[in-house]
């Protein structure tokens, strides 16, 4: 918003609400317009507002007639505060803000509250058009960060791709010359910015945050995961759960094949977040003692086992977008990508291409990701996903076979795909 409003360069004001009460919000707002650079900015000036609906009336009479911008950052504490507030705004841009020429922008980072501000029966409904702002792609990752192909991958699942802790990765820094200098740092942002999220996301909701910490430690099944929050009830566990899923920062995988399935996995929906829940989060006492070593020595053990799992929705998403001939359908439309497993997870199948999901018309692609350092993915590793393909519900025995390498592949009859390809 601050680039695009620089670059704009028209008068603006720039609002962020922080969660106080009413009246405190409307002094804060009073402030911030008296401070812009708006034409009409000095009807603020040590100004006591009473209401949203006085303030915003305001508002439009200190805004120029040839174009301004005005941001209001953190939409949904404004509406927690004031369940009036919706149709406040909606008022005041009829009668009042839309006679100027203005873009009003409002921003939020909770996804699911957003998206309803313009449903149906909502005072700004079809008024907005909507934006998602996603964090950095891998891609752009490595263009930012002056890596390779491969090592943008490992720096995607530790940064999430949030600018701002790209931002304090050195440039052609390797990962572990980034991570050995940010744990022993407390400040740094690679430590800081999940505690803000969460503590702005959930602020009084204690057993969300205790579900989501399980989730993210690697707790992929509802059963698991209730047993790591402390054994809470199934009901509980299920409101939590359903609130992680609606807020989008836990997401809910279901297996794809020909046949229906009960099964159901979670996971964290944010890389970083998942990285920060299973190895910074629950250490931050060893680095604010300056034992950053001992975290270190953590990521290092555990790194090859946690990143085989973190990087799986990663680069079904790159195959998605890549979308070669051998994923897509009859009508060349690409498919979906998935996974597929079972309770006892005999067998658990990295990528499952398919007409749809979660139950399949037709599957055209089965597929093994090997994601290791120096090891092709060899014949061992063929024969297995050729095993698996038979147990697949509805795939045939000729189903083209994918696998994805971090290293390459040693065997051919395999769509072999690499970090240089999914990095496209």
């Amino acid at each position: 918003m601050e680039e695009f409003i620089d670059r704009v360069g028209v008068p603006h004001l720039f609002f962020a609400a922080s969660g106080r009460p009413p009246r405190d919000e409307l002094r804060l707002f009073a402030e911030e317009v008296a401070a812009s650079d708006l034409p009409g900015a000095g009807l603020f000036t040590d100004l006591e507002l009473q209401s949203w609906d006085a303030a915003l009336r305001l508002l439009a009479q200190a805004l120029p007639v040839d174009g301004s911008i005005v941001v209001l950052d953190e939409v949904p504490y404004l509406i927690d505060a004031d369940p009036h507030f919706e149709g406040t705004l909606q008022r005041a841009f009829d009668r009042e803000l839309s006679k100027r020429r203005v873009l009003l922008i409002g921003v939020g980072s909770d996804l699911s509250m957003m998206e309803s501000l313009n449903g149906y029966g909502r005072p700004f409904h079809q008024r907005a058009a909507e934006m998602v702002v996603p964090p950095l792609a891998p891609a752009e990752v490595g263009s930012m960060l002056g890596l390779s192909p491969a090592d943008a991958f490992d720096a995607f699942l530790v940064t999430g791709g949030l600018p701002l802790i790209c931002a304090e990765w050195p440039s052609g820094a390797s990962l572990w010359e980034y991570l050995t200098a940010a744990v022993e740092n407390p400040t740094s942002a690679l430590l800081v910015s999940a505690e803000r999220s969460l503590a702005a996301e959930f602020p009084s909701d204690a057993q969300a945050r205790l579900v989501l910490g399980a989730v993210g430690s690697g707790e992929r099944t509802f059963t698991t995961i209730g047993r790591a929050a402390g054994g809470i009830q199934a009901t509980s566990l299920s409101r939590s759960l359903k609130l992680l899923a609606d807020k989008r920062v836990v997401a809910v995988d279901e297996p794809i094949s020909a046949r229906p399935s009960k099964e159901r996995r979670y996971r964290a929906t944010d890389p970083y977040l998942r990285f920060w829940l299973t190895f910074l989060g629950p250490h931050l006492d060893e680095i604010e003692r300056g034992r950053g070593d001992r975290v270190l020595a953590r990521i290092r053990k555990s790194w090859t086992s946690w990143r085989g799992r973190a990087i799986e929705p990663v680069l079904r998403e790159a195959i998605e977008r890549l979308a070669p001939p051998v994923i897509r359908t009859d009508d060349d439309v690409p498919g979906v990508v998935g996974g597929y497993w079972t309770r006892t997870n005999d067998p658990e199948i990295d990528i499952v291409v398919a007409d749809r999901a979660p139950v399949a018309r037709k599957i055209l692609a089965v597929g093994s990701i090997k994601w290791l350092e120096n090891a092709l993915f060899d014949s061992h590793d063929l024969a297995r996903l050729q095993a698996h393909r038979l147990q697949l519900p509805g795939a045939a025995v000729d189903v083209p076979l994918i696998a994805v390498s971090r290293s390459g592949c040693a065997v051919g009859g395999v769509v072999c795909l690499g970090p240089d390809d999914l990095i496209a």
